[in-house]
């Protein structure tokens, strides 16, 4: 870790590339030039890490996962294993669309489930919980806990990951004794 972070010598980063203290590559990923990575990140074995992809501090990428060109990861995001990012809303292997790419924007300490499916073009909220298997079509708000396919709000969570219940607009975790409000707008701390 002389530059500050680990690579796994059967891992494969292409110059250059931004890599923040503490993060760690490992067996057999590839990150792409022109990529940035936070500090204290977790890219687990054979991941794919494209050009001009922007993952903030703290995220967590489990195995089997491709970051492609137009996501951006903030800070504290959680990607399960073998879950999957598109970049191109209607492909064809004959028509090159790689001036369509739609952004993908996963929100500060939003989790995705193994196995789930971002269609590109979605913003996923803060602390959004997406269960495994799903597959998200659209824009998901701050908190809600989304699974199925498509993919729906079924709830909300805490920050602490556990499911708040609201009543008269107001809830409390259980689990951390966070308050949260809920209007039109969306879901806030109060």
């Amino acid at each position: 870790m002389e530059k500050g972070y680990f690579i796994h010598p059967t891992a494969v980063v292409d110059e250059p590339v931004e890599i923040g203290e503490g993060t760690k590559v490992w067996h057999f990923s590839h990150v792409m030039s022109g990529a940035k990575i936070g500090k204290n990140c977790m890219i687990a074995q054979n991941a794919f890490i494209a050009s001009g992809v922007v993952i903030g501090n703290n995220v967590k990428i489990q195995n089997d996962v491709s970051v492609f060109n137009g996501v951006t990861l903030e800070d504290e995001v959680f990607c399960g294993p073998s879950m999957v990012f598109t970049n191109v809303f209607n492909p064809r292997s004959f028509i090159s669309r790689k001036k369509e790419f739609r952004k993908t924007v996963v929100r500060k300490g939003a989790t995705i489930g193994a196995n789930a499916t971002i269609v590109c073009g979605c913003t996923i909220g803060r602390y959004a919980f997406i269960g495994a298997g799903s597959v998200v079509t659209k824009d998901l708000p701050d908190y809600a806990l989304v699974y199925g396919n498509p993919g729906r709000v079924r709830g909300w969570v805490c920050e602490c990951a556990e499911e708040i219940t609201f009543r008269s607009g107001r809830a409390v975790c259980k689990a951390c004794g966070k308050k949260y409000r809920k209007d039109r707008s969306g879901v806030t701390l109060s």
